[in-house]
């Protein structure tokens, strides 16, 4: 299978990967440099992980890795990035295309795709609004109601899964956790029930070290300048609670690194997929050995209250299970069994097994 897979960067992301000198690096370089990071790397499938010579990765929206691409293919410097993916994917003579990012490239980017390509498959674990993913022959997520919702409208969907990333075993193996409680993520007012808990929770950091690395929404940034001191803008500030245990957010091997230090991951859904969980950072968090509080809910297969994660109902009872695991040290061994379980049931072996399914 000549495997052809195509991610996007997170918009914080790719603001600081444009304060880097990448402009004269050549496409190899800056690539396996982005897969050294690790960025995104549950969702990167094993032969690309392990370069394999007939697995090809780019970032489709990275200006600095196409156009690098482009120049020593000798394509127009005025080339658009679209033309520059189907180059790609033409040299590559792919045969499945595997798409992460299909909000930049839909339904009518599959429609110029050369002829070697076979099968198209894309992930996408949200509601697509009005863009048009009909033409995949697959949309993959692990979230059953949205996978339901494609069905319905008539479009193709198969269940599909983030996996253990290897690369976490070195930071699993950290003993030293100075921090107990960590959040990594975004920040908006409009996820009503995860910023409450956000809040109620950074309220105990008089008695607990807790950590918020929050990638801020627009609005809220701006409210916290002097532009949003008064007026309208003022209701997107940040609580105070949370502004005092926030930083920016990480990325890559520092976000690895964070969650390292962590004896809490604290995690909450926002509201696109009913009663469905099971976000990347569910993967993430057991696989750097720390434990996993997190929202109820329907969760993937392995990730069991009290067993390899606590579930909480409330703002308040997320208090209370953060109080209680590191005052009893419980925190500790439903990690390891997290971890443990992790790596066993969603190993990149297992990932890739049901990838070649699919894709077949």
């Amino acid at each position: 299978m000549r495997l052809f897979q195509n991610s996007g960067l997170a918009r914080s992301y790719r603001t600081q990967l444009s304060g880097l000198a990448r402009s004269k690096s050549s496409f190899k370089a800056l690539r396996d440099k982005f897969l050294d990071e690790r960025y995104g790397a549950s969702h990167m499938l094993k032969p690309v992980l392990e370069r394999a010579s007939d697995a090809f990765f780019t970032n489709g929206d990275d200006e600095d890795l196409q156009r690098a691409w482009a120049r020593e293919h000798g394509m127009k410097p005025q080339s658009s990035l679209e033309d520059i993916l189907l180059a790609q994917i033409e040299e590559h003579r792919t045969e499945v295309f595997y798409n992460l990012d299909p909000i930049r490239y839909p339904s009518r980017f599959l429609k110029r795709l050369p002829g070697s390509v076979r099968r198209s498959l894309c992930w996408r674990a949200a509601p697509s609004g009005s863009v048009d993913f009909g033409d995949y022959d697959l949309i993959l997520n692990n979230f059953p109601s949205i996978l339901e919702g494609y069905e319905r409208i008539g479009w193709k969907g198969a269940y599909f899964f983030p996996a253990h990333d290897p690369e976490f075993t070195r930071y699993a193996a950290n003993e030293s956790r100075p921090v107990d409680v960590v959040f990594v993520g975004g920040y908006t007012q409009y996820h009503a029930t995860r910023a409450a808990v956000l809040e109620t929770v950074a309220e105990q950091a008089g008695s607990l070290n807790i950590i918020y690395y929050l990638d801020k929404s627009r609005m809220a940034a701006l409210a916290e300048t002097p532009l949003g001191w008064v007026g309208p803008l003022a209701r997107h500030k940040r609580p105070r609670a949370i502004r005092k245990v926030s930083q920016p957010p990480v990325f890559g091997r520092a976000f690895y690194d964070a969650l390292s230090k962590a004896r809490i991951v604290l995690n909450g859904a926002i509201d696109m997929a009913g009663q469905d969980r099971g976000n990347m950072r569910c993967f993430e968090t057991m696989g750097a050995q720390a434990c996993l509080v997190s929202d109820v809910g329907n969760y993937p297969e392995g990730m069991e209250d009290g067993k390899t994660a606590r579930f909480y109902e409330t703002p308040q009872d997320a208090v209370r299970i953060v109080q209680t695991l590191i005052e009893t040290g419980e925190d500790r061994s439903i990690a390891g069994a997290g971890y443990d379980m992790v790596r066993s049931v969603y190993s990149k072996e297992r990932q890739w097994e049901r990838f070649q399914e699919l894709a077949s």
